[in-house]
């Protein structure tokens, strides 16, 4: 379960500083080609976030090794990063959008 975690939340840190990079330029008034984009940035910070802890914990969570010896893969582990990574996506949006962005900007 610590590994689900963990990759869930490299990626939602690294993603979350450039969440955070966009909404702060926005705010100081930057011209962006496309304008304020901002909810799908956010769409696309939470789909990489569900998506990455899904494929990583798949692909690092092996299922238990039965009388065969070799370790198995299963649709399970997947789901368990899905599952892992939903409220660190939640957890990941509420840091960069009420707690470091106030502090940067100023409000």
């Amino acid at each position: 379960m610590v590994r689900a975690v963990l990759s869930s939340s490299i990626v939602a840190i690294v993603l979350g500083i450039l969440l955070l990079a966009y909404d702060v330029a926005i705010a100081r008034g930057t011209d962006l080609l496309g304008g304020d984009l901002t909810t799908l940035a956010v769409a696309v910070y939470v789909a990489c976030v569900l998506a990455a802890g899904t494929v990583i914990t798949y692909l690092v969570v092996p299922q238990p090794t039965g009388a065969g010896g070799r370790p198995r893969r299963s649709v399970w582990s997947g789901a368990l990063g899905f599952f892992a990574a939903i409220p660190i996506a939640y957890i990941g949006l509420v840091l960069v959008s009420q707690v470091l962005e106030p502090l940067i900007l100023g409000a």
